[in-house]
């Protein structure tokens, strides 16, 4: 079963900027079409200027860039020597495959509710640790299970402080923008303390942090082990470059000067948090957790030198946001200009109710995931389809918003395109990870869908 999965995706399944290409392409003939059918009399040039127009639509590419700073400014917090102090603490009590993969997944997942690039770089540090200890120890355990749970954060993000969908709706006049402010009486934002914190979403996390690590601890119980192939990484040797420092150069290296900035933006923003918002959730919006990180990352670091460094290697990860986002905004203009927005909406109005709608969305969002693992490029393409449908349905539109949510990140199990960064520090393959993956997908499938249920 699992060699056929393998060659499925394989088969079938090209990179993921490919797919944006694809998609684009199929959208534009699909619109041409609709155009012909709908009697709009849309030539190809009119058809191709509303993609452009929503290549380069201003708003969304803030969007963009609001996501890829939150990956590369998690990725730079997860290379700093806190982070590295509090990985070498959880590694000291994963003695056994079962412990490391319970403890592992349940330790990437809390991060991963903070942010995503994060949580990710974290678990894939954390597995290699794991890993490196066994080896030093000559002590067989099953690596690429725990690599698979250091992979968990992509499976409970999306429902966390960084999640795409939820912030962009906290984000003051951004589901108007998102509309074109074609719906009338839409709020004006939707604050995460009926998203993130509501209660059917710390039902589902509470059950997602308890389960999954469960469910890892009993497969560690039951898997073949053995002694991880991977060499231990040493530490650079280190030594006092001071002496041969010049001027602005020991500005450069200084400890000092990197963390009063940072210490002095936190400070501020935790003042901001507290005397500007009617609640500190509200404070929670995109350009608030990326500076919030930037002061993490300014204070964590131990001097200029070192953050840069870190910078170069965490920015090589948002290549993809960068290529792919704009496309993905380029259909949203095809489908907006055409008409097929109000259609597809029309559609899941006529073939769901109140309480089916939900669903609906959580299982579409998880079918979509699949070809667009992107949650910001996702709420870009459904977002404007799944804010009418509500509307019309009289459905809530923070657990609408939830279920995209939902579908978006559990998927993710499946699609091994955000498991590369894992693949690279680990040293595993997709082939080595998936058989455990598609068990946390299975645990967290459940969880979702019975939160979308009983609430």
């Amino acid at each position: 079963m699992l060699e056929g999965y393998l060659k499925f995706v394989r088969r079938f399944l090209p990179s993921p900027f490919s797919i944006a290409i694809i998609l684009s392409i199929i959208t534009f003939v699909v619109v041409l079409f609709y155009a012909v059918y709908a009697q709009q009399k849309a030539s190809v040039t009119e058809v191709l200027n509303w993609w452009q127009a929503g290549l380069f639509t201003p708003s969304l590419l803030v969007f963009a860039v609001q996501m890829m700073l939150m990956l590369v400014l998690g990725h730079i917090l997860a290379l700093t020597p806190i982070s590295d102090r509090i990985i070498q603490t959880i590694t000291k009590h994963c003695d056994t495959t079962p412990k490391a993969a319970a403890i592992v997944a349940f330790s990437t997942l809390c991060v991963g509710l903070f942010n995503w690039g994060l949580g990710l770089i974290f678990g894939a540090i954390l597995a290699r640790k794991v890993g490196e200890k066994a080896v030093l120890a000559q002590q067989k355990i099953n690596y690429p299970l725990v690599a698979a749970a250091g992979y968990a954060a992509l499976m409970i993000w999306h429902g966390g402080l960084s999640g795409s969908a939820l912030i962009k709706a906290a984000e003051p006049g951004h589901l108007a923008q998102l509309t074109n402010n074609s719906i009338a009486h839409l709020p004006d934002q939707i604050g995460l303390s009926l998203t993130v914190f509501s209660g059917m979403n710390l039902f589902a996390t509470i059950g997602i942090l308890l389960l999954v690590p469960m469910a890892l601890y009993f497969l560690g119980k039951n898997t073949q082990e053995q002694i991880p192939e991977i060499t231990v990484e040493k530490p650079n040797g280190r030594f006092d470059q001071t002496a041969f420092l010049l001027g602005a150069e020991k500005l450069d290296n200084s400890p000092w000067f990197l963390k009063s900035i940072g210490f002095s933006i936190l400070a501020f923003l935790v003042f901001q948090m507290f005397s500007e918002y009617a609640s500190p959730l509200d404070f929670f919006t995109p350009n608030n957790i990326n500076l919030l990180l930037f002061s993490l990352c300014l204070s964590s670091h131990q001097n200029m030198n070192s953050l840069l460094t870190a910078t170069d290697q965490a920015i090589v990860g948002a290549g993809g946001i960068l290529l792919q986002f704009p496309l993905y905004f380029g259909i949203i203009g095809l489908m907006r200009e055409s008409g097929l927005v109000a259609e597809i909406s029309q559609f899941f109005v006529l073939i769901s109710n109140e309480q089916t709608f939900p669903l609906f969305t959580y299982l579409s969002a998880g079918l979509v995931n699949i070809f667009v693992p992107s949650g910001g490029g996702q709420w870009a393409i459904q977002g404007p389809i799944l804010i009418q449908s509500s509307t019309e349905l009289g459905v809530s539109l923070p657990k609408s918003i939830l279920a995209l949510a939902y579908g978006d990140q559990i998927t993710n199990m499946l699609q091994p395109f955000w498991a590369l960064p894992l693949l690279g520090i680990t040293k595993l393959s997709a082939r080595d990870i998936l058989p455990f993956t598609l068990v946390m997908f299975l645990v967290g499938f459940m969880v979702y869908g019975l939160a979308l249920i009983l609430f």
